[in-house]
């Protein structure tokens, strides 16, 4: 995950009760959006750019090693201000994007740190554009090596890399291109209401209904929700098809091969590393999604399921509200089994209110960990239902603010890291909070009932999630020869949704439509198989920690991982654990978890 980025949670459906629900306090950040001290940031960071490009433009390659690391300091210190100042404007926007203001702040905020962005352009283009061995040398400087893996990480780029002008241009466009579409889908999502059996939901509030106990809900729900998509069809299919097109048009003028190219690119991972992550999962349809759901259709004694089966409970599941008191405990007991220190890593966020869970219309759906700035800290937004599911988003969130806090210290450029290697805290800290329910638990009708809730969290997480990936590999393709029909959108969809889910499912035409609010394809166009990869990647780990005879230094390992931020790259992370993700056996080993989990099931 990029520095700033929000690491969201795969969509998911689980109404709660109990105490009440926390809202974030955002005042870390900035007072207000009127906060006088947001138009003095601005125009102090405005003159600091012009004295840095002043001071260092066409000048990087004749500097000295110790003076490219100053400049490049002073690069990282420009770069907190805006980053502050947009985290707040998207953190106040996903909190209620149906109050006007905040989607006035929000654009522009993006439009005029996008043009303090444009001053510094220049800096990161003339880096890469110093010779391979001109930069060794200066790296022998002890000062510049501090910055020798956000360098490494630049130069992926440099291929790709067009004149300033270019790149510039580009930047500028994004506010009224890709950004501003976003903002469209954010804005329609957030203002929809689904009227379900006499009652007016938020979108969020009535998917979480395709979880009910009652079929005739989730029917109910489903049908609704689908109405709902089917009347803004058009409006989602356009908003998919420029956001394909305006992506091809840079990937074109940057030479990426492919559509997903750039995020790989992006995510530090051999594109060979995601064939195999994706073949290996595509390969396991059958003895994964299509194996558990004939099971499901046995258990709600169907001979066919519907979509709106999907996430059912099952029979005797009697999921009670968890209170948020409950929840909280559950997850820091959980994380303090395995690391009293990571426990404290996330007790701030319960403590000082940076977590949002609070339910209210015009709220963002689905969750999010946002790292903001490392001078700040991060802020967790998820919708809490009071099910046992949303303990786990809440478990997957908290394990994103603990990798997010200890990777902090590594300063502004050096603390994100990529999507992929983002998604394992998250997928561990649910696996922590899983296995200390499950463990907790002695009735063994209920540890059936939880263990196949895991199944299905594992599967909409790596089958689901992979099946997506299929989606948008098959779309952005096609969009290449021109834009795409609604109907044919639903084919594509209905195609891939098929053949992961498979045969135990009977697909209604309403279903069709369902692609329309999957927000990762708007944000964030192949995001999607970073949780595979980290689920898989987890479950291997998990495997490691359970074998290893010392499990306190295991931990230790554990947390100087996440505190490496982006310094190393998933080999060297995983070293340490004897892992290795470019091997093609690796997938199947975490795929293996699952399967034998089903055969557990099986038996049971």
């Amino acid at each position: 995950m990029q520095q700033n980025d929000m690491a969201w949670h795969p969509e998911g459906v689980s109404t709660g009760a109990g105490a009440p629900l926390p809202s974030w306090d955002l005042a870390d950040l900035y007072a207000a959006p009127t906060d006088p001290r947001i138009e003095a940031d601005l125009k102090s960071v405005q003159e600091r750019a012009d004295q840095f490009a002043a001071a260092y433009q066409g000048r990087l390659a004749g500097l000295s090693g110790a003076e490219l690391a100053t400049a490049i300091s002073a690069y990282e210190a420009l770069q907190e201000t805006p980053g502050r100042i947009m985290s707040y404007a998207v953190l106040l926007f996903s909190a209620d994007s149906s109050i006007p203001a905040h989607g006035q702040f929000y654009q522009t905020m993006a439009e005029r740190v996008t043009a303090l962005g444009t001053k510094t352009l220049f800096f990161t283009l003339e880096l890469n554009r110093i010779a391979d061995a001109a930069l060794a040398e200066k790296l022998q400087d002890k000062a510049l090596g501090h910055y020798a893996s956000w360098l490494r990480d630049l130069r992926v780029f440099l291929p790709h890399q067009r004149e300033d002008v270019v790149e510039q241009l580009f930047m500028e466009k994004d506010v009224t291109g890709h950004s501003a579409w976003v903002r469209l889908f954010d804005e329609t999502i957030a203002g929809l209401r689904v009227e379900v059996n006499g009652e007016a939901l938020t979108l969020s509030a009535a998917l979480n209904k395709l979880s009910d106990p009652d079929r005739a809900v989730r029917e109910a729900a489903a049908k609704e929700v689908a109405k709902a998509m089917e009347v803004n069809e058009k409006l989602f299919a356009l908003i998919l098809n420029t956001i394909a097109k305006d992506k091809a048009i840079e990937d074109e003028w940057h030479a990426y091969p492919h559509p997903w190219s750039y995020r790989n690119r992006a995510n530090m991972v051999e594109d060979e590393v995601v064939e195999a992550l994706t073949g290996a999962v595509k390969a396991s349809y059958g003895r994964l999604a299509h194996r558990y759901y004939s099971l499901k259709a046995k258990w709600l004694g169907l001979e066919k399921l519907e979509h709106w089966d999907r996430n059912a409970p099952l029979p005797a599941d009697a999921d009670s509200n968890i209170s948020w008191p409950q929840a909280r405990d559950i997850v820091l007991n959980a994380y303090g089994g395995f690391s009293p220190e990571l426990a404290e890593t996330i007790r701030p966020f319960f403590e000082r209110n940076w977590i949002d869970a609070a339910l209210r219309p015009g709220k963002a759906g689905g969750a999010f960990s946002h790292s903001t700035v490392p001078s700040a800290h991060p802020y967790v937004l998820m919708n809490f239902h009071g099910k046992t599911r949303d303990v786990m988003t809440l478990a997957h969130e908290l394990g994103h603010g603990a990798h997010q806090s200890l990777a902090a210290k590594q300063g502004y450029l050096l603390a994100g890291t990529p999507l992929t290697l983002a998604e394992t805290a998250s997928v561990f800290g649910e696996m922590l909070t899983f296995r200390s329910l499950l463990d907790a638990e002695t009735d063994p009708s209920r540890r059936r009932i939880m263990l196949a809730q895991k199944v299905e969290d594992m599967l909409n997480t790596v089958v689901r999630q992979i099946a997506f990936h299929e989606f948008e590999v098959a779309f952005h393709t096609e969009r290449q020869q021109g834009e795409i029909l609604p109907e044919r959108i639903s084919e594509i969809w209905l195609d891939v949704q098929t053949r992961s889910l498979g045969p135990a499912f009977n697909f209604t035409p309403d279903y069709r439509v369902f692609w329309a609010y999957i927000s990762h394809f708007v944000h964030s166009p192949f995001y999607v198989y970073a949780y595979a990869f980290g689920d898989c990647l987890v479950n291997a780990l998990y495997a490691v920690y359970q074998e290893s005879p010392d499990k306190a230094g295991f931990a230790a390992k554990y947390r100087e991982m996440l505190a490496a931020g982006g310094t190393k790259r998933h080999k060297e992370l995983l070293a340490p654990f004897g892992l290795d993700a470019s091997d093609p056996a690796f997938w199947n080993k975490g795929l293996d978890v699952i399967a034998g989990f089903i055969d557990e099931l099986e038996k049971a």
